[in-house]
């Protein structure tokens, strides 16, 4: 596997180019308004598609990483009903992207580094035979979303390491023969404060109360209305940049 990774590196930094990047990295965030003590780190280079994929979706090798295909479903007005081998299939895709989750997060401790969980992911995605979904995606640089304390989703993996106390999110989507499964986990590292508690135990519960009304004839907007109430009631808030984010 380590064979792997290291010559799946699109392309090896060259000297001094570290210092480079650094610099770079410290323009890009010079007038960026942070809202808490989290800075980014270093993002090493981009990886290759896994080596063992049969099926790739239309991005990965786009050079801007566009996906066409959602640019052709854009003007549908029906969502399709998926049954029959299909549903099988898709089906496999949920159980192999919790298969990816499960790996990264026995991972996931004070130390180890989100650079480090997006080479685990990739590495489960290249045992199984599946795509990960974000790599490329819109020139995503990277296989996982690692979201620490107050970056609200999609991090990028870099190099800083995880610490005692972070509330950390693990976005995990695998592509595999056709479809994409998507889910995430938030993760306690350690003793965290309750504010962090109760963000993630208010996340929780919205997702569970939303769940439950998952039948035929409910409609998406009652799903968010159920997960905005129950944040409200413990407290927090909906973020309104993400328009309620799915």
């Amino acid at each position: 596997a380590a064979a792997a990774l290291t010559s799946a590196v699109a392309e090896a930094p060259g000297p001094g180019s570290e210092d480079a990047d650094a610099k770079k990295e410290a323009e890009a965030f010079a007038k960026f308004r942070f809202t808490g003590p989290l800075r980014p780190g270093m993002v090493s280079p981009q990886l290759k598609p896994p080596e063992s994929c049969s099926v790739l979706p239309d991005y990965a090798l786009h050079s801007k990483g566009v996906a066409r295909s959602e640019f052709l479903r854009s003007n549908r007005r029906n969502i399709p009903v998926v049954e029959g081998a299909d549903l099988e299939t898709m089906r496999e895709a949920c159980r192999l992207g919790r298969e990816v989750l499960d790996t990264a997060s026995r991972y996931l401790r004070a130390g180890v580094t989100g650079d480090e969980l997006d080479r685990i992911v990739y590495t489960a995605c290249q045992d199984r035979g599946v795509y990960p979904s974000p790599l490329n995606y819109f020139k995503f640089p990277k296989s996982v979303c690692v979201s620490p304390n107050e970056v609200i989703c999609h991090g990028i993996p870099d190099s800083r390491p995880i610490e005692e106390g972070d509330i950390v999110n693990l976005d995990i989507s695998i592509y595999h023969e056709g479809f994409h499964s998507d889910l995430n986990e938030t993760f306690f590292v350690g003793k965290v404060d309750e504010d962090s508690r109760r963000v993630v135990g208010a996340a929780y519960d919205a997702l569970r109360a939303a769940a439950e009304m998952i039948r035929p004839g409910t409609m998406y907007r009652d799903l968010g209305g159920t997960i905005q109430a129950t944040a409200e009631q413990h407290g927090c808030v909906v973020c309104p940049s993400f328009c309620g984010h799915g």
